[in-house]
């Protein structure tokens, strides 16, 4: 059998029954005359008893565009097919988002016979997107610190721009989550945001990915591979840690910002591309200049605009509200109800310095969900190196240190007994009567 005879063998509707798009072919006269499984799964029309050929298209189909004229017939019409038409079906309480294509449907004479409507549901694809859109909207980026506001009205300007952006701040102060704040809340929104750890990787693998390769570039290029540079065409690349990156590689990157184009790695076809770079470093880049180690005019082309992250040391009235997001978050994640920190609680995590900044505070809490199994979390709950060093720390530093560490000592087990005296007298080795006699001479009182 020639390949004419089997494709002349085999059943079309098999073939569209077959698909996982939804196929519904119409007539001239709007009647239905064929739909595929997926569109009856689709329209909830899957039932035996649903007869729908020779209905009115518009009775079978019926979402939003329908309203509007038929899209199959204005394909037909102007010979003009649509593509990724968005329309929303109702079905039952629910709402459906269909992405709709048309076609010319033609006789062997070449004459126009119908037209189809092919469709799919990507109502999750849009509830992923709007999901990762409202994850990224710049309300989230936490803090009222004034030094924060400072962040929100660059964020505003430079969101809709092209233009490169240098985000500086030690580890954990939120680079990232700021570079996906930019190119979120960009026109470049709905095209690719690539990331690259440039401190992750060894100098020639770091170029391969940036700027791709050809097949026989050098060991192991058994094939042509696109860097990140052709996977963030039209969208966004963000660099983290760029100031780890090679004088080399420095040199091409800044041919790339310059003029919008570069080779893979072993080719010489100049590649061009649209890309807007968005860079992070913990490092001071402007000693990094002066020492020689980063090139100056690529330093001041990444830093077309600056963003400075403070670290959280520095922004210490923002902690509560990083508290209450974390708090929401780990409840989500953990399946868990824990809604408060005592004072005393707080009062060691506003007093403690975080040299890991918010993702330090971010593990803090975690730990706490761990160990907490109420609804409340206690000093006894944080990590014991915070509560020891704060607590000796806080002692130090007031005018009667013993005094104070003796005050903190009864604190602590108060807070760990559930201020039930007996079993906080128990703890300290102490009769109750002493307990509070020193409750008092110390001012402790239950908050």
């Amino acid at each position: 059998m020639d390949k004419g005879e089997i494709l002349t063998s085999l059943n079309s509707d098999a073939i569209l029954n077959g698909i996982a798009d939804g196929v519904v072919v119409l007539g001239l006269d709007h009647k239905v005359l064929f739909m595929n499984h997926a569109a009856r799964e689709i329209l909830g029309r899957t039932g035996e008893s649903d007869i729908v050929c020779g209905e009115n298209c518009r009775d079978v189909v019926g979402h939003s565009a329908c309203s509007m004229g038929c899209l199959v017939m204005n394909t037909i019409k102007t010979g003009e097919h649509i593509y990724n038409y968005e329309a929303v079906l109702g079905r039952g309480d629910k709402k459906v988002t269909l992405s709709i294509n048309t076609a010319v449907i033609k006789d062997q004479d070449g004459k126009i016979v119908g037209g189809a409507e092919i469709f799919r549901d990507v109502t999750l694809i849009n509830e992923l997107k709007s999901e990762l859109k409202d994850r990224y909207a710049l309300k989230n980026v936490i803090g009222k610190n004034y030094r924060m506001h400072e962040v929100y009205e660059l964020l505003h300007e430079v969101a809709p721009t092209k233009s490169s952006v240098l985000i500086e701040g030690e580890s954990g102060t939120g680079k990232e989550l700021i570079a996906n704040a930019i190119h979120h809340n960009s026109p470049r929104a709905s095209k690719p945001f690539i990331k690259l750890n440039c401190a992750a990787l060894a100098e020639g693998v770091l170029e391969s990915e940036l700027f791709g390769h050809v097949k026989g570039a050098f060991t192991g290029a058994i094939a042509d591979k696109p860097g990140r540079f052709e996977l963030a065409h039209n969208g966004t690349l963000f660099l983290d840690e760029i100031g780890e990156i090679s004088l080399q590689t420095q040199v091409k990157l800044l041919r790339v910002l310059q003029e919008g184009e570069f080779e893979r790695v072993g080719g010489t076809n100049p590649l061009k591309v649209d890309v807007r770079l968005v860079a992070a470093t913990n490092k001071n880049l402007k000693e990094a200049v002066e020492s020689g180690e980063f090139r100056e005019d690529l330093y001041y082309r990444l830093k077309v605009v600056p963003i400075v992250l403070p670290p959280l040391r520095e922004r210490k009235d923002d902690i509560p509200l990083l508290v209450k997001h974390f708090l929401a978050k780990f409840n989500k994640e953990m399946n868990m109800e824990v809604n408060n920190l005592s004072p005393r609680a707080l009062e060691l995590l506003m007093d403690y310095s975080y040299p890991g900044n918010i993702r330090e505070l971010e593990h803090i809490i975690e730990h706490a969900f761990v160990r907490c199994r109420g609804k409340t979390i206690t000093p006894e709950h944080l990590p014991k190196e915070l509560q020891s060093v704060d607590m000796i720390g806080r002692a130090m530093d007031s005018e009667e240190p013993l005094k104070e560490l003796e005050r903190e000592t009864i604190l602590r087990a108060l807070e760990e007994s559930g201020w039930k005296l007996q079993a906080c007298a128990r703890r300290l080795k102490i009769s109750r009567t002493t307990l509070w006699r020193k409750m008092k001479e110390l001012g402790i009182e239950k908050e």
